[in-house]
């Protein structure tokens, strides 16, 4: 059974994505750090005849993503990886202090580096496959109070249009995915979004997304829901 990677797979988008994924056939390996949501994810798409395992893991740890998924290139026929696992710490630029800046690099564009290195030399070798990136309208155009994630989601931008020329007629489709707010727990710390419950669901987002695969950028606009 062909075998998909998503990184924060234990809510939201990452959760949604990996349910439509399993409806679809593929086995899933459910990655990210938070374990008990992991199990959470696992259980809810074994409930309705999906298969899923997790996969705890620190995206940000290149020697730790690159153990890993060579044992699992071993293992499993992997099929594709969805690059969702994502920070946001939000408020007037001079206010954010160095740990919360290198936390969005390290995960937002470390991370998503890490990840896709790692898979693509099991990607290439079958000659096919999908490197799905979630990247956010905040790498579209910069934003009041993002600056430093917009920089990091305008890095994953530059980075995923690249490996699209890069990898144009490999087999391998890469997606830039670009979407707006959404009612998760992303919000959940901040008051950048006053009402995130007027924003689209997780659910929503990744039905639209499942529209539009076919693209290689997928810019899907805040809405209320």
């Amino acid at each position: 059974m062909k075998t998909i990677i998503v990184t924060g797979a234990g809510s939201g988008l990452g959760k949604e994505l990996a349910f439509l994924f399993s409806k679809k056939g593929y086995h899933l390996l459910l990655a990210g750090r938070s374990t008990d949501k992991l199990v959470a994810a696992k259980d809810e798409i074994e409930a309705v005849g999906g298969t899923a395992e997790i996969l705890v893991l620190d995206i940000r740890n290149n020697e730790e993503v690159s153990k890993k998924l060579k044992d699992i290139g071993s293992t499993y026929h992997i099929a594709g990886l969805v690059n969702n696992a994502g920070v946001g710490h939000f408020g007037p630029f001079g206010e954010l202090n160095e740990k919360q800046i290198i936390e969005m690099l390290d995960t937002n564009v470390l991370g998503t580096i890490f990840m896709t290195k790692a898979i693509l030399p099991l990607l290439l070798v079958k000659g096919e496959g999908r490197i799905m990136n979630i990247i956010s309208t905040a790498g579209l155009r910069g934003k009041v109070n993002e600056a430093v994630y917009a920089a990091s989601k305008f890095a994953v931008r530059g980075f995923t249009e690249s490996l699209q020329k890069e990898y144009e007629g490999s087999g391998i489709k890469i997606n830039a995915v670009y979407m707006g707010g959404m009612d998760t727990p992303f919000w959940a710390d901040s008051d950048h979004i006053k009402d995130p419950s007027r924003l689209s669901s997780p659910k929503q987002v990744a039905e639209m997304i499942f529209e539009q695969l076919d693209q290689d950028s997928i810019i899907i606009e805040s809405r209320k829901s």
